[in-house]
C-alpha cells in the first residue's frame, strides 16, 4: 500500500475489538469512525449471520466489498469486517486514502472471545473451525498492513495509544 492518507484502517480478525478500538481512536484521533460490518446491514437490510445462512459466505463478501468500494471518507477511522481482506478492490479502496493498521491477537487468546463464532455472521466456509480460518487470513491481513499492533494482554487505551504513537513516528498523526 505505502500511501499515506487521512483515514486509518483497521483490519484483523473478528473479536480482536476493530469496532471497539476504532470508536475509541476515532475520539483519540479526532476523525469519524465508519463500521463497514454496519455499512453492509444498513445496505442490505439485514444482519450479517442471515445473509451468510441465507446466501452463504461469497455473496456476503460481495455486498461486504460493494460497501467499501461506495465509502468516500475523509479523516476517518475505518474498522472493517474481518473477512475485507479477501477483496483486492476493496483493500485498494481503502489503502487509497489511508493507513491499514493491522490488530493482531494470537490465537489462543482470541478463541475465548469467540464463543459465538457459529452465529457472528463470520465469513467462513461451513464448519470452518476458528483454527482453520485464523491460518487462512492471517497471511492476507499481513499482506495489505502498512503496520501490525499486538493486542495482546493490553487495554484498549494501550492499544489506542500505540496506534498514535506508530502514526506519529510516520508523520500521519499531529
Amino acid at each position: 500500500m505505502g500511501r499515506r492518507g487521512s483515514n486509518i484502517v483497521l483490519i484483523g480478525m473478528p473479536g480482536v475489538g476493530k469496532s471497539t478500538l476504532g470508536i475509541l481512536l476515532a475520539k483519540a484521533s479526532q476523525r469519524a469512525f465508519v463500521d463497514t460490518d454496519v455499512a453492509v446491514q444498513t445496505r442490505s437490510g439485514r444482519c450479517l449471520q442471515d445473509i451468510v445462512d441465507q446466501d452463504g459466505p461469497e455473496y456476503l463478501r460481495r455486498l461486504e466489498e460493494q460497501a467499501i468500494v461506495a465509502l468516500n471518507c475523509v479523516n476517518t477511522v475505518i474498522a472493517t469486517g474481518g473477512s475485507t481482506v479477501y477483496s483486492e478492490p476493496a483493500m485498494h479502496h481503502l489503502g487509497a486514502d489511508g493507513w491499514i493498521v493491522h490488530l493482531y491477537l494470537p490465537l489462543d487468546l482470541l478463541r475465548p472471545r469467540l464463543a459465538d463464532f457459529q452465529a457472528r455472521g463470520v465469513v467462513r466456509q461451513r464448519d470452518q473451525s476458528i483454527d482453520s480460518l485464523f491460518a487462512e487470513r492471517l497471511p492476507l491481513y499481513r499482506r495489505f498492513a502498512e503496520t501490525t499492533v499486538d493486542c495482546s494482554f493490553k487495554t484498549h487505551e494501550q492499544v489506542v495509544v500505540e496506534i498514535g504513537d506508530q502514526l506519529r513516528r510516520y508523520g500521519d498523526l499531529p
